[in-house]
């Protein structure tokens, strides 16, 4: 039978390994944000430099 003791370390392990991973995906996500954050701002100025309606329209 497990222990009380390793039973804790079993679950704190698992606790951390599973906030290691929410942050590692929420990172991922944030970056994913900015860059189509940046990537829309490029077409944004591309299509003010062109003057280009329907792009700006957005």
């Amino acid at each position: 039978m497990v222990s009380g003791k390793r039973l804790a370390d079993i679950g704190y392990k698992a606790f951390s390994t599973s906030m290691m991973l929410l942050t590692a995906y929420g990172g991922y996500l944030c970056a994913i944000r900015a860059y189509r954050f940046m990537e829309k701002q490029k077409q944004l100025k591309v299509a003010a430099e062109n003057q280009d309606p329907e792009v700006i329209k957005d």
